[in-house]
């Protein structure tokens, strides 16, 4: 290849990874942790005994398609002994109410396993004379502080969406994850109500039984998507997830165990563990986060490998320290190199906004909103 063409190639390279990546300013921006120096105060017998995963990228679609059934089927067995998911025929519509531009529906199950979960769908009205149609679903996953009432209903929480996810038209549904909201003071803890007290009871019961507490977590998501698929008001083919923080990794972590997720918006949690553990800010992710042998296998660029190539958006802010800028930019390229291989670069984005923390902007919830509507249009 001849000089000239090699530097056009170049170009192209650069042009295509650059595509998935955006960098932003905000008014709103409160600014967060500016990132530190790796390895900063950490002990060199520490650093040179941790041995960090390098997991291939594949360098081509075929290859990538023969290993990815093997990757998904690690990931699921790293989430731990799981039982079987119940019959969805089996939740429960517990009330119904009309809260004007939308009816809230307060659904139950038992989750096959150790818990009555209860959760929210809330159903735009149809114009009058119009016939009730199947309409795209979103999946909200509140945060580590969050329940489906902050998503869902309370108008002030930094993880709401939902109000205006519905007004857009789209079916919205949530439900409490363990140690939050109505599950709080019911579980191994019993009735206390030191939710981190909790957490840690129902982490430590988990790894007795062989499965995790994250395992456990998504899998919650999985009975609800069980369901969801049931309803004759859902497009099955129409139902995205997104969530900020906490609920951000729920919403790759599930698309990634479940193909039923078609889109997915993550907000201020695009964590690459090495880079976590380089600079030393592990302590911002709670107990929950830790699946028992995954950096013996691989990073998260794996986990969001297998969401490939459906649409997938992350919004990020450049001082969170839950998710160390240098992983994102990580990331950005690797993932970024998962969608090239389907020839569907567009349908990855990474935005990250400068001077900014751990934080729901106004303008990521617009870009989530408008993410869903390109993707999972309401017709």
């Amino acid at each position: 290849m001849s000089r000239r063409l090699l530097i056009a190639a170049g170009f192209i390279s650069l042009a295509a990874s650059a595509a998935a990546q955006e960098r932003a300013t905000s008014p709103h921006s409160k600014g967060g942790t500016p990132l530190n120096s790796k390895w900063e105060g950490v002990p060199p017998e520490f650093r040179e005994s941790l041995k960090l995963p390098e997991w291939p990228l594949p360098n081509n679609r075929s290859q990538w398609e023969r290993d990815r059934a093997g990757v998904r089927s690690t990931l699921v067995k790293l989430m731990g002994d799981l039982p079987a998911r119940p019959d969805p025929r089996q939740v429960r519509v517990v009330s119904t109410e009309d809260r004007g531009g939308f009816t809230l529906e307060k659904i139950e199950f038992h989750n096959g396993a150790d818990a009555i979960v209860p959760g929210y769908v809330m159903l735009p009205k149809s114009r009058p004379g119009t016939p009730p149609a199947r309409r795209p679903c979103i999946v909200l996953l509140h945060e580590h502080g969050g329940s489906k009432d902050s998503v869902c209903l309370n108008l002030t929480a930094r993880d709401h969406a939902g109000t205006q996810l519905v007004e857009k038209g789209f079916i919205v549904a949530a439900i409490d994850s363990y140690f939050h909201g109505e599950r709080i003071g019911r579980g191994p803890a019993g009735a206390v109500e030191n939710k981190a007290a909790q957490e840690m009871s129902f982490s430590k019961i988990n790894l007795w039984l062989g499965r995790s507490l994250w395992g456990m977590q998504v899998r919650d998501e999985q009975c609800l998507l069980d369901y969801l698929v049931t309803r004759p008001d859902i497009n099955p083919d129409q139902i995205g997830a997104s969530g900020m923080s906490m609920g951000s990794t729920r919403s790759w972590w599930l698309a990634a165990v479940d193909d039923r997720i078609k889109a997915i918006v993550g907000v201020v949690c695009f964590t690459r563990y090495t880079e976590l553990i380089e600079h030393g800010y592990m302590r911002y992710h709670g107990i929950y986060y830790f699946v028992p042998g995954m950096l013996q296998h691989f990073d998260t660029e794996a986990i969001h490998a297998l969401v490939a190539p459906r649409p997938h958006l992350e919004l990020s802010g450049d001082q969170d320290p839950g998710t160390p800028f240098d992983g994102v930019e990580t990331l950005e390229r690797k993932v970024g190199a998962i969608y090239r291989l389907y020839g569907q670069p567009e349908n990855f984005r990474s935005v990250v906004w400068k001077n900014t923390g751990h934080e729901y902007l106004p303008v990521m919830r617009e870009r989530m909103i408008a993410w869903f509507e390109k993707h999972l249009p309401v017709k």
